[in-house]
C-alpha cells in the first residue's frame, strides 16, 4: 500500500497517507457524530457532536500512526530498513524492506505496535477515570481509550498478517526453524479467520440486518488477500534463494536520452519494442532516471514535438534502484510493490542494467513447477 501524500518524516520514518483513507475518515467522524457520542454524551448540540467526532477522529488516527511508528522503531533497531508508513482505509502499514533477521526479532517487531496501543488505552483509561474532564472532552477520551484496546484485542489475533499472527509465525519459525513453513502455516490460519469473518460478516448483514457486518466482511476479504500475498512472496524467495541481481537483470537495455523530444520516443524507440518503461541517461550516460511509456501518453499528443523526456521522466532519486549484488529476493519483494514493476540496477552512477517483474516471473515460470503454484494457492 503506497502512499498517494507524503506527510513527511518522523524519527527519519517517511509517513504519508492513501486517498483510501478520507473513506474511513468520513465513516468514523458519521458514525461518532451521528449515533455513538449522543448516545454516550445527550444532552449537547448538534455542533458540540460534531466537533467531538472530528477530533476523536483525529486523535485515533493519531494512536494508529503511533502503533505503526512503534513496529517501525523496533525494526530499525533490528538492522531492517523501513520504507515508509501509510494510513489508508484498514488503518495504517508500516513497510519494511527485505527479511525478518531472526525469528525473534520478528517478535520484537509485531509486538512493539500493540505495546504502543496498550500504554495510550492505558493513559486515557485512566485519565477518563481519574480527571475531572469536561463531559464532551471526557467522551472523547473515554471513547479513544476504548477503542485503542478493541484494536488491540483484534489486532493479537492469531490471524496472519495481523500482529497476532506475526507472533504466531515468529513462534512457528523458531519451534521448525524454517520461516517458509511457518509462513504458509501462520497465513492458512489467517485465511481461515478471514473466510470466517466473511460469513459472519455476511450474517450479520443480511439475517440480523446490522450494516457494520458488510465492513467487517471487507476486512475478512482483506486479511485473505494479504495472507495470500505474504505467502506468495515467500514462495517467491524461495525460487530466488541464492541468486543476486546481477543473474537476471537485462544489461544492456533499451535507454532513452534525458534531453530527446516525446516525439523521438515515439517514433524511433517505442515501436520496436514497445515497452512499459525506459532507463533515462543523461548526457554522460549516468543514469538519470525512468521513463514509464504512460507518463508520456499522458502529455498531449500535439505537444509530443516540443516536450523533453526529462520533463515526464521519473527522476533518480523517486526510481527503484538496485546494487548488481542485491539478493534477488529482496529486490523483487520491493519490485512487486511499485508500479511499473521496472528498477534501474545503477553503479557508481552508471546504468549497468535493468531488472524486470517480467523477467522475475519468467524465472518463477522456469523454476517453480505449475502444480507446484497452484497447490499454494489452495492451501
Amino acid at each position: 500500500m503506497r502512499s498517494t501524500v507524503t506527510l513527511g518524516r518522523i524519527g527519519g520514518v517517511p509517513v504519508g497517507i492513501n486517498w483510501t483513507w478520507l473513506i474511513v475518515f468520513g465513516l468514523v467522524v458519521w458514525s461518532l457524530a451521528a449515533g455513538v457520542f449522543p448516545e454516550t454524551n445527550p444532552g449537547l448540540a448538534d455542533g458540540a457532536y460534531v466537533a467531538m467526532a472530528v477530533v476523536a477522529a483525529l486523535l485515533f488516527f493519531i494512536a494508529l500512526l503511533l502503533h505503526e511508528l512503534g513496529h517501525a522503531r523496533q525494526a530499525l533497531r533490528e538492522g531492517m530498513k523501513i520504507e515508509g508508513i501509510t494510513l489508508w482505509i484498514f488503518g495504517g502499514v508500516a513497510r519494511f524492506s527485505g527479511m525478518f533477521p531472526s525469528a525473534g526479532a520478528e517478535f520484537r517487531i509485531a509486538i512493539a505496535g500493540p505495546a504502543v496501543t496498550a500504554v495510550i488505552g492505558t493513559v486515557l483509561l485512566v485519565a477518563s477515570a481519574l480527571l475531572p474532564l469536561p463531559a464532551a472532552v471526557d467522551g472523547v477520551v473515554r471513547w479513544l481509550g476504548n477503542i485503542n484496546f478493541f484494536l488491540l484485542a483484534f489486532n493479537m489475533l492469531p490471524a496472519f498478517p495481523l500482529d497476532g499472527g506475526r507472533v504466531l509465525r515468529s513462534a512457528l519459525w523458531r519451534w521448525k526453524g524454517d520461516f517458509a513453513w511457518a509462513t504458509h502455516a501462520a497465513g492458512r490460519a489467517g485465511r481461515a479467520f478471514g473466510q470466517f469473518m466473511i460469513g459472519a460478516g455476511v450474517a450479520l448483514a443480511f439475517l440480523l440486518g446490522a450494516p457494520g457486518g458488510l465492513w467487517i466482511a471487507l476486512i475478512g476479504w482483506f486479511l485473505i488477500n494479504a495472507a495470500y500475498a505474504e505467502t506468495q512472496m515467500v514462495a517467491l524467495r524461495e525460487a530466488f534463494a541464492g541468486l543476486r541481481v546481477a543473474d537476471i537483470m537485462v544489461r544492456e537495455p533499451v535507454t532513452v536520452a534525458s534531453d530527446a523530444r516525446l516525439q523521438d520516443v515515439a517514433d524511433e524507440t517505442y515501436p520496436p519494442h514497445r515497452y512499459v518503461a525506459y532507463p533515462v541517461v543523461d548526457a554522460a550516460g549516468n543514469a538519470a532516471g525512468l521513463l514509464p511509456f504512460r507518463n508520456a501518453t499522458a502529455v498531449p499528443q500535439d505537444r509530443w514535438a516540443e516536450v523533453r523526456v526529462r520533463e515526464v521522466m521519473l527522476p533518480l532519486d523517486k526510481s527503484l534502484r538496485f546494487q548488481a549484488d542485491r539478493d534477488l529476493g529482496d529486490a523483487v519483494a520491493e519490485l512487486v510493490q511499485t508500479d511499473p514493476g521496472r528498477g534501474l540496477v545503477v553503479s557508481d552512477g552508471r546504468l549497468v542494467g535493468l531488472l524486470s517483474i517480467t523477467d522475475a516471473e519468467r524465472l518463477v515460470e522456469a523454476k517453480v513447477p505449475r502444480r507446484s503454484r497452484t497447490r499454494t494457492r489452495t492451501t
